[in-house]
């Protein structure tokens, strides 16, 4: 699963859900089942176009064999293309173009799809393709809490979605995003009781974790992105204005309203944080309550780092095998998020570390 992750995968046609370029979350990947568990490979990067491993074509079922340099080494399926995607709004809005389908049974949406700092690469993150889908006319700016609802009980209906992800653009520098966060939770919770996990950057006012609490958030994720100083003011300068020190007041005063494990973080390994860096950083905020989403960052094209090279898989098992250790010893688990990226765990094999910590203490028994 690491492997896959930081080499990618070469397709042979675009079968199952339909995969993605561009765009907030996980793009340029497509998702595939292997032993039970989805994962989001990149499938539209550079290091995929060379990657050893490979898929055939898949079945009517969606079945399909995995290689490793032309050798079958596993038999994996591909989530089926959702429902709800053939849908739309009664003003003709495309069901996809206000949420999409991450995984398998996760749905996801930018509420808001610009930034302030988008567009300008003095203070815009250098990994971001947030406008991407918008300037290609797959999605639209502004999701209403209307339209969120709506779709959001279509997929719990037509696919068994069990829990959705809201993130957005920041749209000031006060609460940064959170009002436009809680106006979209009560628009889905009036249509439909799903688990949300909210996205945004840390709002001015401790306030509003309870705000976001209140509108139907479940778990929240404020996300690093990069843990040194150094890499975050070369990486994403704007961002970056908001210290490290202030993230970990905000996770505190989260984890206060949201409860231990309910507040989680991303954090993109391969940007120049060494795994050390990373690790005295997860330990931090696992002593915080806050879950380190640690992914191998996947360069997605149209942005300044389309050619930066994505982490090896040695760089990350040596990073995720102690953190999964980590992650049992602070009590703090996957499974037991009530929604969110963490939870799906698709964009890291994180869980897999997780779960084989949890196993270790029997195994030596």
């Amino acid at each position: 699963m690491t492997q896959l992750q930081s080499q990618g995968l070469r397709l042979a046609s675009d079968e199952g859900a339909p995969s993605r370029r561009g765009g907030a979350g996980p793009s340029d990947h497509k998702a595939l089942t292997l032993d039970g568990r989805t994962l989001m490979v990149p499938v539209h990067t550079g290091s995929a176009s060379a990657s050893p491993f490979s898929l055939d074509r898949a079945d009517a079922q969606g079945r399909a064999t995995l290689r490793l340099r032309d050798i079958p080494v596993a038999q994996i399926s591909l989530p089926r293309s959702p429902r709800f995607y053939r849908l739309q709004t009664l003003d003709g809005v495309p069901y996809s173009q206000i949420a999409q389908l991450h995984a398998q049974d996760v749905l996801a949406t930018t509420v808001l799809q610009t930034c302030i700092r988008y567009g300008r690469r003095s203070t815009s993150c250098q990994f971001c393709s947030i406008g991407e889908s918008l300037q290609n006319g797959r999605t639209i700016n502004r999701k209403t809490p209307e339209q969120l609802g709506e779709v959001a009980r279509a997929a719990v209906l037509l696919d068994g979605v069990k829990h959705m992800v809201m993130t957005t653009g920041t749209p000031n520098f006060t609460d940064r995003g959170a009002a436009i966060l809680c106006e979209s939770a009560i628009g889905v919770k009036r249509a439909v009781a799903l688990p949300i996990q909210g996205q945004c950057e840390p709002p001015d006012d401790p306030v509003w974790f309870t705000r976001l609490k209140q509108a139907g958030i479940d778990s929240l994720g404020m996300h690093l992105e990069a843990v040194t100083p150094e890499v975050r003011a070369r990486i994403m300068p704007g961002k970056a204005s908001v210290s490290i020190e202030q993230y970990l007041q905000a996770f505190a005063d989260a984890v206060a309203v949201f409860g231990r494990g309910q507040v989680s973080t991303y954090i993109l390994a391969g940007l120049g944080d060494t795994p050390e860096a990373i690790l005295r950083m997860s330990e931090q905020l696992i002593a915080l309550g806050v879950y380190p989403f640690v992914v191998p960052f996947v360069p997605n094209g149209g942005t300044p780092l389309e050619h930066h090279p994505a982490p090896g898989s040695d760089f990350m098992r040596a990073l995720l095998e102690p953190l999964g250790r980590m992650l049992m010893a602070g009590g703090l688990r996957s499974e037991e998020i009530k929604a969110g990226c963490g939870k799906c765990g698709a964009c890291s094999s994180l869980s897999a570390y997780e779960q084989r910590a949890q196993q270790a203490p029997a195994v030596a028994a």
